[in-house]
């Protein structure tokens, strides 16, 4: 344990790192890479810009010496990098490293569960709007249908993964598909996740009116089950957890627009290009990959983090309004990961 805890402004401490291992996705999903802005001739990075995995893996193990203990890998979609498995296990030999997962929209797992779990990957969020195969043909922009998804569910599962599903749930869209997504993953024991649609980069046409809250999905399901609320398991915990009445099974809430956790938020990103992000609503970030391809040594690289984390202020969704919404400029999240 550090023995001088690593805090920001606001007295939080890092715990959590999020990387982004690549800007790219085989998914165009309106809320994140709607398919207007991200057609086919859309200049991604160039291999060149992105952090190599030993490269990652230094920043990694910087992270974890200030506090770090969990990793989450995100994208894009992370499954498009090549030889992912080498970055998981080089992760997984860091001392430190208590937790790691990955966010994956579950096209490519169907062929990666194994050589990951392999590497010592156990966790996974798979990223799934809905059970209706057209609908979720249409939100996905590239016609995937929700079986394909949950095949590779089913796949993992077996494969020893602990896996939990992510539904972004927005109004006019898929808010119809709140009871059955929960129904189908309370019967396979899966714990789903409803996140409220948030005003992420400047690309996905937020509205307050498109929000369904946490509140009005909960009525939704108390209608058709019994839910008892559970505890924070831990500071910074992110998800308020409910479970099914005489089962261990969970739906959760991500609540980032009618419940803002920013108070006990510990996260750090890197996005795929090596910039240090310290909010998912940030304007701009940290450029350490410009560090580490100049010569910057551990030391040099501790203090820049060490002081990015120190001056953080951010509280981007206690202070949303409309006017912040329509006037900041936010890192799209395809890019700094989600």
């Amino acid at each position: 344990m550090n023995a001088h805890p690593l805090q920001d402004q606001l007295r939080r401490p890092i715990h959590d790192l999020r990387i982004s291992v690549t800007d790219r996705c085989n998914f165009r999903c309106s809320y994140c890479m709607p398919k207007e802005v991200f057609g086919d001739d859309y200049a991604f990075l160039p291999a060149s810009e992105l952090l190599t995995f030993e490269e990652i893996c230094r920043l990694t193990k910087l992270f974890v010496s200030l506090g770090v203990s969990k990793i989450r890998l995100t994208g894009g979609e992370p499954l498009m990098r090549r030889d992912l498995p080498e970055l998981v296990a080089g992760i997984r030999a860091i001392s430190g490293v208590k937790d790691m997962g990955l966010t994956t929209n579950g096209v490519l797992l169907g062929g990666q569960a194994a050589p990951l779990y392999a590497a010592g990957l156990r966790r996974l969020n798979v990223s799934l709007d809905a059970l209706e195969p057209e609908g979720f043909g249409r939100m996905n922009g590239r016609g995937f249908k929700s079986g394909l998804i949950l095949q590779h569910i089913d796949h993992a599962v077996e494969s020893g993964f602990e896996v939990k599903v992510n539904m972004v749930v927005q109004r006019g869209v898929n808010e119809s598909e709140i009871v059955p997504m929960a129904a189908y993953f309370k019967d396979k024991n899966i714990t789903l996740r409803f996140i409220e649609f948030m005003d992420a980069g400047n690309d996905n046409g937020w509205s307050y009116e498109k929000v369904v809250t946490k509140r009005e999905i909960l009525e939704r399901l108390q209608n058709s089950f019994e839910l008892e609320a559970q505890n924070h398991n831990y500071f910074g915990e992110v998800a308020k957890r409910y479970r099914y009445k005489g089962t261990y099974t969970e739906v959760g809430f991500i609540t980032s627009v009618s419940e803002s956790f920013c108070s006990s938020c510990t996260r750090a990103r890197l996005s795929s290009d090596g910039k240090l992000y310290t909010c998912l609503f940030a304007s701009d970030g940290f450029d350490l990959r410009g560090m580490l391809r100049s010569g910057a040594s551990d030391k040099s690289l501790l203090l820049a983090i060490r002081d990015v984390w120190e001056q953080r202020t951010d509280r981007y969704s206690d202070e949303r309004t409309e006017q912040t919404v329509k006037n900041r400029t936010k890192i799209g999240m395809s890019y700094i990961g989600g």
